[in-house]
């Protein structure tokens, strides 16, 4: 649970502009769809598709790094990596038995399928949207676990887009439906509470000292 007291203390030191832009970034964000990358190498690609995930909303970001292993680039991310949770594995495996657990559908984003193309797709169901390494795609591990695949439809020449473009596609197209639905997509009351907290934390300086004076002088 949340020490609302402590919330409140830790917004004391915040301007009215930083708390007003927390608030109104929040009731925008939504798990009901996240994001997974699966080995993405180039650098600058992972880090433009979490920018992508701030932009439209997406809390959570899932980094699959079974064979390559890199830092975020900050300034492709641009500040995103502060308001984006990152849930990293080491294995497809364990990422798609978490993500199942939670709930998750696995959406394959492919152009070789010809499952679902994005005007179709189906936003009332909670999803998990699997983006794949840059020449080679998805693994099969992760197209035969596979709830459904998504494509984009293409009417030229190129056969395919980069992930981070076809993320910020897709994650346009989908959170702007689900924004005009009747399913609940917004934060619960809890993890709404939860993000306040954790970006207090990301903002504040000496913020393990201002904790510490808090429960001292309580």
């Amino acid at each position: 649970m949340i020490d609302i007291k402590l919330l409140e203390h830790l917004e004391s030191f915040l301007t009215d502009h930083r708390i007003e832009k927390f608030t109104k970034v929040l009731s925008q964000r939504t798990k009901h769809f996240t994001v997974a990358t699966e080995d993405v190498y180039q650098l600058h690609n992972t880090s433009a598709v979490m920018r992508s995930c701030d932009v439209f909303g997406i809390q959570e970001l899932h980094i699959i790094e079974e064979q390559n292993s890199k830092d975020i680039d900050r300034e492709i991310a641009m500040g995103a990596q502060k308001w984006v949770d990152l849930k990293r594995y080491h294995s497809v495996k364990e990422a798609l038995k978490n993500l199942k657990q939670n709930g998750y559908q696995i959406v394959a984003t492919t152009p070789h399928e010809n499952d679902c193309v994005l005007s179709e797709f189906d936003v009332t169901k909670k999803s998990c949207f699997f983006f794949g390494r840059e020449t080679e795609g998805l693994s099969q591990e992760v197209l035969d676990e596979a709830d459904c695949y998504l494509k984009i439809p293409m009417v030229g020449f190129t056969e395919s887009l980069n992930i981070s473009v076809s993320a910020a596609i897709i994650l346009q197209d989908v959170t702007s439906k689900l924004k005009s639905s009747d399913v609940a997509w917004q934060l619960t009351e809890e993890e709404h509470l939860e993000k306040r907290l954790d970006w207090c934390k990301k903002t504040i300086k000496s913020y393990e000292q201002v904790v510490e004076r808090f429960y001292n002088n309580d």
